[in-house]
């Protein structure tokens, strides 16, 4: 390709995430915000209050008077809360509160642009889990662990954030990320089509045995298969067994990692699967790699061909019309299906990830049949959160902010209404027996309780997992990224094979590691992960 093609591609790649499909226009509503617009046509979203934790300060006694704050998050529904925040943070600390909300190909530009100079116009950003690599290899972020626990502080709990997503929070043993968003991809379903007696006969029929959420990807194929060129809402028209976003940018890279997981990852390999951690040459083009790609390739044939060119939100929308039986992807997706429009509402039901039954351990080079089903979970996605430049003028009041969002009682809004792209994470975000919480804040929300029940078992599954996708965060993610997800579209779209879109992945990596240096690589890499 082309490099200004490269270019083009690597800033819709920056968009950045879930809330690429959630980008805003016009002006910023206030008071009282409201969710921007939505590249999701079909549903709209509630109207919730969210609670003030905060009394004003005592004139006199405010601790930050004078200071100013400025923040620099994307344009769009993930940056919300901080609109919705600054009257309270200001009358709390005598700060002000700047919020610099920059469209998704330019933020993470502007802010490392301004870190690499020293500028310090920026004390926080609203940041991607995958930016660190570039953010603490290059010593720009300051860790919060002198400010947290302190009670001047907003007191918030690490320890309530699930382990896989709270792995992102820290990184080489320091805290930098300040917990908000919480990503995890898992597979939504349509319930009424898999209890329905006539679909039930017809797939035993088929394939030979019962139809059920599916446990593994050889599963799930064949259900996709079956429910593919059939009206899944009555309304006449054919439908799909999947949707998946393909258009070039849109991260369907995110969606090659769920599912290759399991296909990689098991029990005598935790980690191996982007590079050698002594060499750092790719591993992606591994005989696990290869079968995970090949089995999208074909998944590609059960959906509409026209989702080669879909964003995320052009996706949901066929969800979220009843058009389509599966759809693997992010926590907002299961929220959005409760929003007045929605045709599934009531039948949306959510897993984990389906698992394989044989992986392939790259460093013993064969494959390893497993006793029950390979399963591993994932934070792949954005997780947005706040990180603090090291050049703030203003530090303290920083943390104080991003503490202030990471407010249980906020937080368990932003986790139920969906529309603010702020998905759960936390302890108190799920359900007993294996969170703290309540059904409450989802039903106040418009939740249908089978939905929530679901939704909230398989995102608390997915990262309670003891196997989880290692999540890659070393400088120039974002190319390796871009490299991967553009050959992905190639071999979607038929133009490459499978093997050949890994091939010419494999040899991306290769350039971008002697661009950025072997050694630098290899060594942020293995911090990363813990090798």
């Amino acid at each position: 390709m082309m490099r200004y093609q490269l270019a083009l591609a690597l800033l819709a790649l920056m968009s950045g995430g879930i809330a690429a499909a959630q980008t805003a226009s016009g002006p910023d509503a206030k008071p009282p915000p409201k969710p921007e617009s939505t590249t999701v046509t079909v549903v709209k979203p509630p109207e919730m209050s969210i609670p003030r934790v905060l009394p004003p300060c005592a004139p006199g006694k405010c601790p930050f008077a004078g200071q100013k704050v400025t923040v620099i998050a994307t344009k769009s529904a993930i940056s919300l809360a901080l609109v919705e925040v600054e009257e309270e943070f200001e009358a709390a600390t005598g700060a002000q509160l700047e919020l610099v909300r920059a469209p998704g190909v330019e933020h993470f530009p502007t802010i490392i642009s301004d870190m690499t100079n020293r500028v310090g116009k920026f004390d926080a950003s609203i940041a991607g889990g995958w930016w660190l690599g570039d953010m603490v290899a290059g010593g720009h972020l300051l860790s919060y662990d002198e400010f947290y626990g302190d009670p001047r502080f907003p007191k918030w709990s690490i320890d309530d954030v699930l382990p896989g997503p709270r792995n992102l929070l820290s990184y080489g043993g320091k805290k930098y990320m300040v917990a908000y968003d919480h990503d995890g991809q898992v597979m939504y379903y349509r319930r009424d089509l898999l209890s329905d007696p006539r679909h039930q006969a017809a797939f035993r029929q088929k394939f030979g045995y019962a139809l059920a959420v599916p446990q593994t990807w050889a599963q799930f194929r064949d259900a996709v298969q079956y429910f593919n060129g059939q009206d899944l809402n009555g309304d006449g028209t054919l439908d799909h067994g999947i949707v998946m976003a393909l258009k070039p940018g849109s991260q369907g890279m995110f969606n090659f990692m769920s599912l290759s997981a399991s296909f990689v990852i098991g029990p005598t390999n935790d980690r191996l699967y982007w590079f050698d951690p002594q060499t750092m040459q790719p591993l992606i083009e591994s005989p696990g790699h290869l079968r995970a790609l090949e089995l999208i390739v074909e998944l590609v044939k059960f959906g509409p061909r026209e989702m080669l060119g879909w964003d995320h939100g052009r996706g949901w929308d066929h969800f979220l019309a009843g058009r389509a039986a599966f759809a693997l992807t992010w926590g907002d997706l299961g929220a959005l299906a409760q929003q007045p429009g929605s045709r599934v509402k009531g039948n949306t039901g959510a897993a984990p990830m389906p698992g394989t039954q044989e992986y392939y351990d790259i460093a013993q080079s064969k494959w390893v049949k497993t006793e029950g089903i390979n399963r591993v979970g994932n934070t792949t996605g954005a997780s947005w959160a706040g990180v603090i430049s090291k050049y703030s003028k203003a530090p303290e009041a920083t943390y104080f902010l991003l503490a202030l969002l990471a407010d249980k009682n906020k937080s368990l809004v932003y986790a139920a209404r969906g529309s603010d792209g702020v998905d759960p994470g936390r302890t108190f975000h799920f359900l007993p027996p294996e969170g703290t919480g309540g059904v409450g804040p989802y039903l106040s929300a418009g939740w249908d309780e089978a939905d929530v029940r679901d939704y909230l078992s398989a995102f608390h599954r997915t990262f309670s997992e003891k196997q989880q996708f290692p999540y890659l965060r070393i400088p120039g993610t974002y190319s390796y990224w871009l490299a991967l997800d553009l050959h992905l579209v190639e071999a979607a779209g038929g133009q490459l094979s499978p093997a050949a879109a890994l091939k010419a992945t494999a040899v991306d990596f290769e350039e971008i590691t002697i661009r950025l240096g072997r050694e630098r690589q290899r060594e942020a890499y293995r911090t990363s992960l813990g090798f």
